[in-house]
């Protein structure tokens, strides 16, 4: 596909998280002629080992790294403006539902206040600009879930399902979309937003399902699984997103919004079996030799059943497709996690330890 837009430099939120990371990457790839400015408070889940690869990748003057708070209105300001950054890439947020049950204000104040900072210093800096808000973007990057529930025999979301969040995690991600609505709508401020589906992959924080599923495999431990494992998720190999990303963010018109999903829908039991049998073979261990390990735990709260994406209007206007089919996907992740296994152990000896025995108790 031939670009409608370029940038000289765009502002990545978020960069050194799991999707961060390989947006970065692909952007960097994939536009030789702009330069990535990466911003990150690095909380638990950024980890700048996620973009050991990128210095050599990037070359001279294409990367910076700025450590920094979304939430801090006046840096943010500073930063578009001394970089000259005429994008940005807000994938800066809290994502993970357990947490935003135990502490929803932090929720809160990341994905709503940070994003109504970024907002605002776009805004500020943009508008102040001799060209105003020609050839600027800002690009919100929001969740599957602000949509609420889907029961089985319901249509996949699309971009026209009205917003019905069920958890404090959504909430937060439903209000900061209607923010950039907001501002697009109130003051002119170009604006995307896209939707996206579960992302699996390399250097996913192993809280989430997959990460976690492989992490205990290989140690042994118990697989603790939501009450019978019949939730349902799309799924979408993280590679694919931040191609879906970069398409968005350089073709299409402002103030659109795109589903971006995977088209494969998978109940989480089915997922824990399907990683038990690729992690087991790719161990050398016996077939199944890891099913003892799952073990049934009690259901989250407002544990939403289903979660589809129809993204036929992304693949039709702007022509992107996942090139990843879930087989693949799943060898190449479960690789991924047993062939690094000094970054998984870094990040488990650490904050993540004390939180899975705060969340699941000692294994």
């Amino acid at each position: 596909m031939n670009n409608k837009r370029h940038f000289n430099t765009i502002l990545v939120t978020g960069g050194a998280g799991f999707i961060g990371s390989h947006v970065v990457r692909r952007l960097l790839t994939a536009h030789p002629d702009s330069r990535i400015v990466n911003v990150d408070l690095l909380t638990y889940a950024g980890n700048l080992s996620n973009l050991d690869d990128i210095p050599a990748l990037a070359g001279e003057n294409r990367y910076r790294f700025v450590h920094a708070d979304i939430a801090d209105g006046d840096m943010m300001r500073r930063v578009i403006a001394e970089e000259k950054a005429d994008a940005i890439v807000n994938l800066a947020a809290e994502t993970h539902v357990d947490r935003s049950i135990v502490d929803p204000g932090s929720f809160a104040r990341t994905n709503v206040l940070g994003t109504m900072s970024l907002l605002n210093a776009a805004r500020a800096v943009w508008e102040a600009s001799p060209e105003g808000y020609e050839g600027k973007m800002y690009y919100q990057i929001s969740t599957d879930e602000v949509f609420g529930a889907l029961g089985e025999g319901d249509a996949p979301f699309c971009e026209t399902t009205p917003y019905n969040p069920h958890s404090p995690y959504s909430a937060a991600k439903s209000s900061a979309d209607h923010f950039v609505r907001a501002y697009h709508d109130t003051y002119g401020l170009p604006v995307l937003i896209s939707n996206c589906s579960n992302n699996y992959g390399p250097n996913q924080f192993p809280e989430k399902l997959m990460p976690l599923v492989i992490n205990n495999i290989k140690h042994g431990r118990d697989i603790p699984v939501y009450g019978r494992g019949l939730n349902i998720r799309d799924w979408l190999y993280v590679t694919d997103h931040a191609e879906a990303i970069d398409t968005i963010l350089h073709n299409a018109a402002a103030g659109s919004t795109y589903c971006v999903g995977g088209n494969n829908e998978q109940r989480n039991i089915d997922i824990v079996k399907a990683l038990i049998a690729v992690t087991d073979r790719q161990l050398g261990r016996p077939a199944g030799s890891s099913d003892r390990l799952i073990t049934f735990v009690t259901d989250r709260k407002g544990h939403d059943l289903r979660y589809a994406i129809d993204s036929s209007r992304l693949q039709n206007d702007l022509g992107w497709k996942p090139a990843t089919t879930f087989a693949e996907g799943l060898e190449k992740t479960v690789a991924w996690y047993l062939d690094n296994t000094r970054w998984l152990d870094d990040i488990t000896s650490g904050e993540y330890a004390r939180y899975y025995e705060r969340m699941y108790g000692s294994r």
